[in-house]
């Protein structure tokens, strides 16, 4: 896209990957992200402290959320994490927005209910803390 579309993008084609801190990238999955209110400056982030960064994916055979919650759970989680959440264009190959959230570790994670008079999916909701948040515009 170049930098004068002012075209507006769907919220429906993204990427969500969790970057170790060793630079590699593993996508997630998800299929929601809710971003939390991003403060400004420094006195405003304190009354937002306790908001989180959700990322929400249907239940599979991948444990990597799960795994990562649990490590931390334990105090054995890796300190250096960051979370990307790439913004695609229609297209699915150019990059409109991009989101960096520093320093990311789990905070909760959450199951949708089980109920056997439905077929619908399970989902998993972790919640994320993270220091700060980086956004660039790709375009």
């Amino acid at each position: 896209m170049s930098g004068h579309d002012r075209t507006p993008v769907p919220g429906r084609h993204f990427r969500v990957e969790l970057i170790d801190g060793n630079g590699r990238a593993l996508d997630l999955g998800c299929c929601e992200v809710v971003f939390p209110p991003l403060a400004a400056h420094a006195e405003a982030q304190a009354s937002v402290a306790e908001e989180h960064l959700l990322l929400r994916r249907a239940t599979g055979g991948d444990e990597l959320l799960h795994t990562w919650w649990s490590k931390a759970c334990r105090g054995r989680a890796p300190a250096r994490r960051s979370v990307r959440v790439t913004l695609l264009a229609p297209d699915l190959e150019h990059a409109v927005m991009r989101w960096r959230f520093r320093n990311a570790r789990p905070a909760s994670l959450h199951y949708s209910p089980l109920n056997a008079n439905e077929s619908t999916l399970v989902f998993e909701t972790l919640a994320v803390a993270f220091d700060g948040v980086e956004i660039d515009s790709a375009g």
